[in-house]
């Protein structure tokens, strides 16, 4: 009764009459759906729904959150339905309740996956609404602050998730107050012992470092004052995860830790922010590099500040923020003070927008993702708060996170843009596309019409949009190019048994699904493309043995090579086969159809097997560049290596790989690889070398 009695006063201070009347109907009907049920502490069950709507009371929110806080549980947990919500208090806090509650009916293989479907969830009802967040992260605020009563294994699993999700999306959404306490009572969960250890060390610096804190801060106002800056000034202690995770990082001691004082600086005005970093910076020397100014380009979150690292009296390392009235509540309540500021100031609006688009970049990932588990993945990879800021050509900020690259940026412009990227511009000069950026750095991407993404970006990529893009874009090319190989092998089966692959109907469709348990024609045909399907075996199915005709004429023609690397089509590193070569496929596990040259040693033992190898030839329209291995002899003059490279330059052509053995003092042998277009472009490039005086041989390896 009291915890109520608690709330209603919290309420009818921001709250209208007829809006508390409803919070209150709320909490009625969750009392009686509660009824009976307790909480492993012992306590009614109804308190907790109490406490969460007490800690959105905080933030100023609106009825309706506080209904779905009070109410957030009995969907899951009472014989109460979404229906029965809607009908009692409306179809907005029966949608917030629903955002809120787990999915309880399905059963899940594991509890990974079953944690990740729950949170795919909860960011769906969080695009559409953000208030479902702001609910579930006051629910586990709560349930961390009564955390002792479980069993340990159960306490360090919420932990864990707590410190790997909950406080890396508060600290999304700028909630700095609830991130700090998810850490701390995460941290003291996970690793009661190290929490303790730092716990009594700090309380031991206590004493004397109150003294030198209460010097500073004295010093600081009364330098304010002179200039008659009014503010307010305080010492703030680093939290207990900050300090351990400062230590295990940067591995330095606890001393050196906390040897750093740390200050808040709250003034009047922007105006004023930036004349108190004058006037502290003329008292105490500014430490150089260490000044950020998230006012002018404020983080992806909202949060608003002046940053400086001074050198105090005997060289003590003072850490200054100073910031406005507003920015210090956007800082601490962050995506909350649009509620906090009903009148909307500009900085609490631009802070839900930022939070907005996040969250459209949220379900962009979604709808990528194969899975829940890999959904989940990309989140966690973009949750980190660390930024850089960067500049496209038109002058717009780019805000990513620190780590990422010219990729990254290209996909935060726009997904078409990443995924025709070619190559990046930084400050003017051309640079790799794996280059980590910097802050204000101006970065050009540059496209090609028909690029496509490289498998080898997810090597380096950072941001979650950028991987889930291209892991998308893979998978879709993969099937459809898995698709179209396909059917092109099942076509030249079906030729054996004089029939083709547009004669299939829908009967004998029908009657492969049965027989073979597939759930689509198409994922058959992309099943025969991987090679994990033989065509044979398929058509064999298809055309029954008293349905077939003669052999078809065309049983032997083959199939056209029509691309440099697909991800399908690959080409044999043992002999490395170039347009105009006599080709064979052979048809891998896996991997599809790899290409070797018709002479190729590997393929002796399944050369013959009409199944597995087959004739193909290039298509007239084949364009890229191929990989082939020569081998030179050489004597060896003093500037070969570049004199080869220029000819080979000369004749629009790449080096991929060289290397040198020496035979004896005269001569040495010289194993390259370079990218060629076909025989022709092959045969200018060896005429070219031959000309060398240098070269004695010149041979292109064959396996």
């Amino acid at each position: 009764m009291q915890a109520l009695e608690l709330l209603n006063d919290k309420l009818s201070s921001y709250l209208s009459p007829p809006e508390v009347k409803k919070v209150l109907r709320a909490h009625k009907f969750a009392e009686r759906s509660h009824e009976g049920q307790f909480r492993q502490s012992g306590d009614p069950y109804i308190v907790h729904p109490i406490a969460v709507a007490a800690i959105l009371a905080d933030m100023h929110m609106d009825h309706e959150s506080l209904m779905a806080a009070l109410l957030h549980d009995v969907i899951e947990d009472t014989g109460a339905t979404k229906t029965q919500l809607s009908w009692r208090f409306g179809k907005t806090v029966s949608e917030l309740v629903d955002g809120v509650s787990k999915l309880s009916e399905i059963e899940f293989a594991t509890k990974a996956e079953q944690q990740a479907e729950n949170f795919q969830k909860m960011a769906l009802a969080m695009a559409r609404d953000i208030r479902v967040i702001l609910v579930k992260l006051a629910d586990r605020l709560h349930n961390m602050r009564t955390l002792g009563v479980l069993k340990p294994e159960k306490r360090r699993r919420i932990a864990r998730e707590t410190l790997e999700i909950y406080a890396p999306l508060a600290q999304r959404l700028g909630m700095n107050d609830i991130r700090i306490e998810f850490e701390d009572l995460g941290f003291a969960a996970l690793y009661p012992l190290r929490y303790g250890c730092i716990t009594r060390a700090l309380t031991k610096t206590r004493g004397h470092r109150n003294e030198l804190v209460s010097d500073i801060k004295q010093a600081i106002e009364r330098q304010l004052g002179l200039d008659h800056i009014e503010a307010t000034v305080a010492g703030r202690e680093k939290h207990l995860w900050s300090i351990y995770q400062k230590m295990k990082t940067k591995h330095r001691s606890f001393k050196n830790i906390t040897d750093v004082f740390a200050f808040r600086v709250v003034v009047e005005s922007v105006d004023n922010c930036y004349r108190s970093l004058g006037v502290l910076h003329n008292f105490y020397k500014p430490v150089p590099g260490e000044f950020k100014d998230y006012i002018a380009i404020p983080k992806s979150n909202g949060y608003q500040s002046l940053h400086t690292v001074l050198v105090g009296l005997d060289g003590v390392p003072i850490e200054v923020q100073i910031r406005t009235r507003e920015m210090d509540d956007l800082g601490n309540f962050g995506i909350a003070s649009h509620w906090l500021y009903k009148s909307g100031i500009e900085s609490a609006q631009g802070n839900d927008r930022r939070a907005n688009r996040w969250l459209k970049g949220l379900l962009e990932i979604q709808q990528q993702a194969g899975n829940s588990l890999e959904f989940i993945e990309h989140v966690k990879t973009d949750l980190f708060p660390d930024e850089v800021y960067v500049f496209s050509p038109q002058g717009e900020i780019i805000e990513l996170p620190t780590g990422a690259t010219a990729v990254d940026f290209a996909y935060a412009v726009h997904t078409q843009i990443g995924n025709t990227c070619v190559a990046c511009e930084i400050n003017g000069q051309l640079s790799p596309l794996s280059e980590t950026l910097q802050s204000g750095q101006r970065v050009r991407v540059i496209t090609a019409p028909g690029a496509q993404p490289n498998p080898s970006w997810l090597n380096f990529v950072f941001t979650g949009k950028a991987r889930s893009a291209i892991r998308h874009f893979l998978k879709t090319q993969q099937h459809d190019e898995s698709v179209d190989l396909g059917k092109r092998l099942l076509d030249r089966a079906l030729n054996s048994f004089g029939s083709t692959y547009r004669e299939i109907k829908k009967s004998q469709i029908k009657h492969l699904l049965k027989e073979t348990g597939a759930a689509t024609f198409e994922s058959v045909l992309q099943q025969i493309g991987l090679g994990n399907r033989v065509a044979y075996a398929v058509a064999n199915v298809l055309v029954p043995e008293n349905k077939r005709k003669p052999s078809s004429p065309k049983l032997d023609s083959p199939i056209l090579v029509d691309n440099a690397d697909g991800l399908i089509t690959s080409y044999a590193r043992c002999c490395h086969p170039i347009p105009g070569d006599l080709v064979l496929g052979h048809i891998s596990p896996g991997r599809g159809l790899v290409i070797h040259r018709d002479s190729c040693k590997n393929l002796n033992d399944v050369r013959s097997n009409a199944e597995k190898c087959m004739p193909l030839s290039w298509s007239p329209t084949v364009k890229g560049e191929f990989p082939v291995e020569l081998k030179l002899e050489v004597y060896s003059d003093r500037g070969i290596v570049a004199t080869l490279a220029a000819r080979i330059t000369e004749q629009d052509a790449n080096i991929d790989q060289i290397n040198i053995k020496e035979l004896d003092t005269h001569s040495s042998n010289i194993n390259l690889i370079i990218s060629v277009k076909d025989r022709i472009h092959l045969a200018n490039i060896m005429r070219r070398i031959r000309g060398l005086k240098s070269v004695q041989t010149v041979n292109r390896i064959k396996n």
